[in-house]
């Protein structure tokens, strides 16, 4: 299959950038400043590294509006970063292939299949399923009964949603997470025994969400545990029963969300941060990796350590921290000076 191929131009309506150069230059690849060949697009972020271009081989560079001239044709952007997201994309796009479904697929009765599918082998799918125009579902997936899936979503190899789950369009699960397992709930008795809390909800994940590898998102003890539209999870997170995670957050590796937790939108928790149950984090919330959240945080509060402080007392406290051994040292000086003083005045 021939490359995807742009013109200058259109790369740059894309970027919602301005051209430099040649507007009808073809660019079929995209590649960093030190391996970029003919017809590859690379990008720049900083117009003071202009300098990098002396070498560079490729066919064009997207850079900052800062930058004027070079000596290859240019996208000038106010966000060189996320251009070279959009037109990177935009290159590796490929076409839906509609495979349909393979015959060592399992296929409950009473399940909704569309023409434009992709069933890889080993897929088991439950009965009264609902599947959306363009699903590409690989090896291993194991969709279980009344499921929902939308248009454009593709569930990677052994991804697993449980029961009477629904997941919205153009949606990405990749290999070993699972939608819908069990909500952590116990009731204990006198003598210390746990009796199990029925956990009856559900999942349900909006459009454009994309979810990492090995997560785990529980079904709800009642009602939905939500992850709302343009939410990005990353690997090895755990998301407990009845959280509600807002528009367009973003969860890193290893966080952990207790039950009943409600996120804002483009809410940002670092690496290894644990959050408790019950609270509310509001819009814009920041929170610092390997973090500890025990209370409600306000709207763009911006915090870390654990338990958590506002970011800049956690700043100074944490320098203070590394100075303790040093602090203790001054402190037992201290002590003996004033000892001797007193010795000495009772003389």
């Amino acid at each position: 299959m021939s490359k995807k191929q742009y013109s200058l131009e259109e790369l740059a309506a894309l970027a919602m950038g301005e051209i430099a150069g040649d507007a009808q230059l073809m660019i079929s690849g995209f590649a960093p400043l030190e391996t970029a060949g003919a017809g590859d697009i690379s990008f720049l972020v900083k117009a003071g590294q202009i300098d990098k271009l002396d070498d560079f081989k490729g066919s064009a560079v997207i850079v900052p509006m800062a930058v004027e001239e070079a000596t290859v044709p240019l996208i000038r952007v106010q966000d060189p970063y996320l251009a070279s997201a959009r037109i990177h994309t935009a290159l590796l796009e490929k076409p839906f292939v509609a495979k349909g479904v393979h015959e060592q697929a399992w296929v409950g009765k009473d399940t909704s299949i569309p023409d434009e599918i992709s069933v890889a082998p080993l897929v088991s799918i439950g009965e009264r399923v609902k599947l959306g125009e363009r699903v590409s579902i690989e090896s291993g997936v194991v969709i279980g009964d009344d499921v929902r899936i939308g248009d454009d979503t593709t569930l990677k190899a052994n991804v697993s949603v449980a029961e009477g789950c629904i997941i919205g369009n153009r949606v990405t699960i990749h290999s070993g997470t699972v939608i819908g397992s069990d909500g952590y709930g116990y009731a204990t008795d006198s003598q210390g025994f746990h009796t199990k809390r029925p956990q009856v909800g559900i999942v349900q994940i909006d459009d454009d969400v994309e979810i990492g590898a090995n997560a785990c998102v529980d079904r709800a003890a009642y009602g939905v545990t939500l992850i709302k539209s343009g939410a990005k999870i990353d690997n090895l997170v755990q998301i407990a029963h009845n959280v509600v995670v807002g528009e367009n957050s973003l969860i890193v590796s290893q966080v952990g969300i207790s039950g009943s937790t409600t996120l804002g939108r483009n809410v940002v928790l670092g690496g290894q941060v644990g959050v408790t149950g019950h609270i509310s984090l509001g819009d814009g919330v920041m929170v610092g990796a390997q973090s500890g959240v025990h209370n409600d945080q306000k709207p763009g509060a911006k915090v870390g350590g654990s338990p958590v402080l506002p970011m800049k007392t956690y700043v100074r406290a944490a320098i203070q921290y590394g100075k303790l051994p040093e602090m203790g040292r001054d402190l037992r000086k201290l002590k003996k000076e004033v000892a001797a003083l007193k010795a000495e005045n009772e003389k």
